[in-house]
């Protein structure tokens, strides 16, 4: 098995400098710092509230980045023109809810089929390779080769959250609270099903001829078991280097991290 490529994603840089609503810091300052300690990738996610990334963020970081960019989407007609016009290597489709605070769960391509298709043939037509961000199951698998999708990001926020549970006690996520209160043997098979919906989803996707993608809640802690899932080839990971770049800088952050992607 060859190693997993790293997708930094540099939108939690940008959600520090609209704390306060300045300049400062600048995500296109990370670019270079990324690709120079092993990133394969820049992700960001251009959110139709404009929360973090901005769009002259977004046509800088394209412009300027050394490594191929990965920009996340909804498939709002406004944003996917937006997108057509920068071009960037790869995008991916996900799902947004303006409350959110994160990404809470794959892209409903079975429901919103059509929507979902005509977002990719629009994307294809401007020469851009398409991902879908979608929760792992075989049918989702075979959906997304259905709608002509060159790739899947499998969402790994499940299992974050069953690993942070089981390891601190307290879930990655808030929304997932009222689990805490199961036993701990029923949370650790929890777990282990959430493992195996990984492998086999990522099996059954390259199979079929997807590649495979993960990502969502992975950090320093929890990546060992998703990188052991040999299927997968890309891991896009932004909250957990960010946080750590605060206490070790953005370059050990980065190459912390893809030495553990090593396989």
């Amino acid at each position: 098995m060859s190693d997993i490529q790293l997708g930094v994603n540099i939108d939690h840089i940008a959600v520090l400098r609209e704390a306060r609503r300045i300049n400062d810091p600048d995500p296109l300052m990370a670019l270079a710092v990324c690709a120079q300690n092993g990133a394969d990738q820049i992700t960001i996610h251009l959110r139709e509230d404009r929360r973090h990334i901005h769009d002259e963020d977004a046509r800088k970081i394209i412009a300027s980045s050394p490594i191929p960019v990965n920009l996340e989407c909804s498939v709002d007609p406004e944003i996917l023109d937006i997108v057509c016009e920068l071009r960037p290597h790869r995008a991916t489709l996900v799902p947004e809810n303006r409350e959110e605070v994160t990404t809470e769960g794959g892209l409903d391509i079975i429901g919103r089929s059509a929507l979902v298709s005509d977002a990719i043939d629009q994307l294809h037509d401007a020469g851009i390779a398409v991902s879908l961000f979608v929760d792992p199951a075989a049918h989702i698998m075979e959906q997304s080769k259905a709608l002509d999708a060159e790739m899947v990001e499998l969402h790994t926020g499940a299992y974050a959250n069953l690993f942070a549970m089981l390891t601190s006690a307290l879930p990655y996520t808030r929304h997932s609270i009222r689990e805490l209160e199961l036993p701990r043997d029923e949370l650790q098979q929890r777990l282990d099903a959430a493992v195996d919906a990984l492998r086999q989803s990522a099996e059954h996707a390259a199979a079929i001829g997807l590649d495979v993608a993960a990502g969502h809640g992975l950090n320093y802690h929890n990546v060992r078991a998703v990188t052991a899932i040999g299927e997968i080839t890309e891991l896009n990971i932004g909250q957990s280097i960010i946080a750590r770049s605060v206490f070790t800088g953005l370059a050990a952050a980065v190459r912390d991290m893809k030495t553990l992607l090593e396989r």
